[in-house]
């Protein structure tokens, strides 16, 4: 089972949720490779491949991916997606911007902030404000979860990790949809 961890930084430096969403990520399958997409975002790449258990980082730099947009990383990680079975991402309010962009365009069911892996396929997390606890188990092909990473540890350091540069030509497949078919929607001139 191959996952794709999207990372959370600021373009500078790697933010400790990609390594606690690493800790999650981990205990669902071990070839993981993560997704650092950014403007000037070596250093974060760099962290990440220092991360224990990390298999490779996919570093994609481009002037639309600058401030982290949800659409154009959207497109850029269902353009990668086909060499994946799960996408993790932490459950910051970037990963709960884009992860149900990514589920809606592979036309997945999305699992929201787990709290524990019971097994590559089952998750547990709050519902009710967090009153009871839900056992989730999915049955799509391609899993997209986020992690609420106050439930799980940093992961370790001490790992050299390949960095390997990611056309961002695949982010220019974004293009906002108008519906001109739907009076809500109307374009008007």
């Amino acid at each position: 089972m191959t996952i794709l961890l999207i990372a959370e930084h600021d373009n500078a430096s790697l933010s400790d949720q990609t390594a606690k969403a690493l800790s999650a990520t981990l205990q669902i399958g071990a070839d993981v490779d993560v997704l650092v997409a950014g403007k000037g975002a070596k250093g974060a790449a760099d962290a990440a491949a220092k991360l224990k258990g990390v298999r490779k980082v996919l570093l994609t730099e481009a002037d639309e991916l600058a401030e982290r947009l949800a659409e154009p990383t959207a497109a850029l990680v269902v353009s990668l997606a086909g060499g994946y079975d799960t996408i993790v991402a932490p459950a910051t309010s970037a990963g709960k911007n884009i992860a149900p962009r990514v589920a809606a365009l592979l036309d997945v069911a999305q699992v929201s902030e787990i709290i524990e892996v019971v097994s590559p396929d089952t998750f547990k997390r709050p519902i009710y404000a967090g009153n009871a606890i839900q056992t989730v188990q999915s049955t799509d092909a391609k899993k997209v979860i986020t992690v609420r990473t106050a439930s799980f540890a940093v992961a370790s350091q001490g790992n050299a990790a390949a960095v390997e540069i990611v056309s961002a030509a695949a982010t220019s497949v974004y293009r906002p949809l108008l519906r001109t078919n739907c009076p809500r929607w109307a374009v008007r001139n």
